[in-house]
């Protein structure tokens, strides 16, 4: 599925899906049609048969710089009916790909700003190439974090850290992100798209269903009781233990080779 905002690709042989903000112009400034145009390709994705990883990445010289702050100047009635009607299809879209079982990951170059920021941080990796920058920039318009920036920076780099590049408009280049947590890998311009292969196809080669189930229980840990963890955890492993993947899996370590796992 094409749009003109968002380009969604699926590799049948990979099981690798692609989602590129494609506002280059505008670093890929989130608009209405943008964000509606992201919701139909989560939803497009969640329904792919044999969906094996999925990759955020922006067109162009950036990820994504936040929300466009042009069509949120023609007055306060203006603003507020912009973000509200944009947060109407981002935030079904982030609850819809957090609950797709494959692994997502954010290609990051350039800028990931504001609500790219937040989206960026949903990703269960981020890899990222040696320009990227990571900023909040909400402090720079009187604003607050969307798109779950407030759950998932804290849940990346704790709340102290994350204050600190709200109040103080802290930027981290890609290097800072890394040490700070927040950025799994980062490579030089002529490495980059290596490294990102290399850790798309890892994740893809992966046990799916495990790594959504995964993603849950570290979602829900902190708001939970450790009694009602543990019996999550149980039910989860339960789980697990009637997938092709964990027959295959007790298999080869018990055969001594690499697991060949299909995600179900």
């Amino acid at each position: 599925m094409t749009t003109a905002t968002v380009l969604s690709e699926f590799d049948r042989s990979s099981g690798v899906a692609t989602l590129t903000f494609n506002r280059p112009d505008s670093l890929n400034a989130i608009d209405i049609t943008m964000a509606r145009n992201f919701l139909e390709a989560v939803r497009g994705l969640s329904v792919q048969p044999g969906l094996r990883c999925v990759v955020l990445r922006g067109a162009g010289r950036a990820f994504v710089a936040g929300g466009d702050i042009s069509s949120m100047a023609e007055g306060r009635q203006q603003a507020w009916q912009m973000v509200n009607t944009a947060l109407d299809s981002l935030n079904p879209a982030i609850l819809l790909l957090r609950n797709i079982d494959a692994p997502i990951i954010a290609s990051v170059k350039g800028v990931a700003a504001g609500a790219g920021l937040s989206l960026a941080l949903m990703a269960d990796l981020i890899v990222a190439e040696e320009n990227a920058r990571f900023l909040i920039a909400y402090n720079g318009i009187g604003a607050v974090p969307d798109c779950g920036g407030t759950w998932f920076l804290p849940h990346k780099i704790g709340a102290g850290r994350a204050s600190e590049m709200m109040i103080l408009g802290r930027t981290l280049n890609a290097r800072e992100a890394q040490s700070w947590g927040l950025v799994t890998s980062v490579a030089a311009e002529d490495q980059f798209d290596g490294m990102l292969a290399t850790t798309v196809t890892k994740a893809a080669e992966g046990p799916g269903r495990a790594f959504g189930a995964f993603r849950r229980l570290v979602d829900q840990a902190s708001g939970t009781a450790l009694a009602d963890h543990l019996e999550a955890e149980r039910h989860a492993f339960l789980e697990m233990t009637q997938t092709a993947d964990f027959s295959e899996g007790v298999s080869a370590f018990l055969d001594k080779r690499k697991p060949r796992f299909q995600g179900c």
